[in-house]
């Protein structure tokens, strides 16, 4: 499994976790909800900036999103 699939796996169930959508995941994250969508089927790359807002907004680490 590569980088940007552990990236999407992971956003997909720690988002599920929180019992959250799409839409309030984008809202939390200050994202849309199509991007969110993107990068849970892998197909965006999103800049660090990024990947820091969704962090964030899920309250874990960046790297938790990437192991």
């Amino acid at each position: 499994m590569d980088i940007q699939e552990r990236l999407a796996k992971n956003l997909r169930l720690l988002r599920q976790a929180k019992g959250w959508s799409q839409e309030v995941f984008a809202d939390e994250a200050g994202l849309h909800r199509t991007y969110i969508s993107d990068l849970e089927r892998g197909s965006r790359n999103p800049t660090i900036s990024v990947v820091d807002k969704l962090a964030i907004a899920l309250g874990v680490t960046p790297g938790r999103l990437l192991d």
